[in-house]
């Protein structure tokens, strides 16, 4: 998730031969005074100088933000318990913003759209930057189907598809199977959607922590426990450790977390709740699935996101069910009975990871990205789905914001105005809404 982990001992993993930004396990403790309401009296000791930006949150937006703002030459300090865990280790990384929202979702399907339009500059920067390869493939994506049903909802996508001029391909069941050989006889039919990409979101994660290394950004293993409010303005974070972090603009990034930080008014605090998603990754060999491959079975959508080492992504589950990470074996059962309508061999391979991960879902399903109605801080969390896909387009505007340079390019959203935080001020909270049970970031 775009979120910190919820083992506040683990240790980062920036990959195979990867260098590390400058870590603090703790920076220097301070005794606060008696906080107001939402704020604290004094401003907290630190033993670094105060960074331009604090960014709460080592998931794949998180870092990206920092990265973006390093890059842009601002002082950025990552804090984080376990950066590259949670869900952006369980994401499976696929990048198709049309399969992945309905029709009536069309706000969400534009910032898709121009983020997709973002990743081939985004992966190549970032591999040059931190010198190692993030499997950013582009083969597309076939997205299958077994019945006379299925087959109608996929003309149905595929015909619009064409009316945003996108490219798609309407397939036979034998020219599905001639595409991907391992696919089932029983397959019907498909489409081929070519302008599809994916990408491994535990190398990108990597390589972030590694490209934040060489711009000299410091990361912070450690909790937050609120942030340091002083009348109307952030000043910075505070560590559950009693350390603190001062900087006047304050980056929060924490994914499913993001509400369940103390110092921050009702008004201010995203409606974000955690959405779970148990996911299994399979070792087979290159070749084994040349795309990513999707269809509805028994109900639910399933896919197959293939990797270049041979490895398979099977996901993924959608649950509420609170901060709940336990992986399940009845998810686990249903992610292989689903896999394998799709493409029978693929029981046969190893086992090679488990894992569950929580997506920030919010009311409307759309992000929260920007500034809120407290001056320095920004948000960039509420991604659900879509916080791989997503990545590229909220570092460049909240990196934007952050250095008074927007980067808006011809057929850009309207960022601001489709995710700004404030669209829910004054919303009544519910239940769900900005959670503060499980652990904090």
């Amino acid at each position: 998730m775009n979120a910190p982990h919820a083992n506040p001992s683990a240790a980062t993993v920036p990959g195979p031969g990867s260098p590390r930004p400058r870590t603090h396990p703790t920076l220097a403790p301070h005794t606060p005074a008696e906080p107001r309401a939402g704020a604290s009296e004094a401003a907290p000791r630190a033993s670094e100088a105060p960074a331009d930006v604090v960014v709460v949150g080592g998931g794949i937006v998180g870092l990206a933000v920092a990265w973006r703002a390093a890059r842009a030459g601002l002082a950025v300090t990552v804090v984080d318990p376990a950066p590259g865990t949670g869900a952006s280790r369980a994401a499976a990384g696929m990048l198709a913003p049309v399969s992945e929202v309905t029709y009536t979702e069309e706000p969400l399907l534009r910032l898709g759209m121009a983020s997709l339009s973002r990743w081939p500059a985004f992966a190549a920067e970032l591999s040059q930057d931190a010198g190692t390869d993030v499997d950013y493939r582009t083969e597309g994506t076939l997205d299958v189907a077994f019945g006379a049903d299925d087959l109608e909802a996929l003309g149905e996508l595929a015909g619009f598809m064409e009316k945003l001029a996108l490219p798609v391909e309407r397939l036979t069941g034998r020219e599905c199977r001639r595409a991907e050989p391992m696919l089932a006889p029983s397959v019907r039919g498909g489409l081929l959607a070519s302008g599809d990409a994916w990408v491994d979101p535990r190398r990108v994660t990597a390589a972030l922590l590694a490209a934040l290394t060489r711009r000299g950004a410091t990361l912070v293993e450690g909790r937050v426990r609120g942030l340091d409010v002083r009348g109307d303005a952030v000043r910075g974070v505070r560590l559950a450790d009693g350390g603190a972090v001062a900087a006047d603009r304050v980056v929060l990034a924490a994914g499913a977390w993001s509400g369940s930080l103390d110092g921050l008014p009702p008004e201010v605090l995203p409606p974000v709740r955690p959405v779970k998603g148990q996911i299994m990754r399979l070792r087979g060999v290159p070749g084994f699935l040349g795309r990513c491959v999707r269809g509805v079975v028994h109900g639910s959508s399933a896919y197959m996101v293939p990797r270049g080492d041979g490895e398979i992504v099977l996901g993924a589950t959608q649950e509420e069910m609170g901060f709940d990470t336990r992986v399940t074996a009845g998810a686990l059962w249903e992610l292989l009975r689903d896999a394998r309508e799709l493409v029978p061999g693929i029981t046969e391979l190893e086992v090679a990871d488990v894992s569950a991960g929580l997506r920030p879902g919010t009311p409307d399903n759309l992000p929260v990205v920007g500034r809120t109605a407290l001056e320095g801080l920004l948000l960039a969390t509420g991604h659900h789905r879509g916080g791989v896909l997503l990545t590229p387009l909220t570092a460049d505007f909240v990196a934007g914001e952050l250095t008074g340079a927007p980067d808006v390019r011809d057929g850009d959203p309207p960022v601001e105005a489709i995710c700004s935080p404030l669209r829910f001020a004054g919303r009544p909270r519910h239940p769900g809404d900005g959670t503060r049970a499980g652990e904090r970031p």
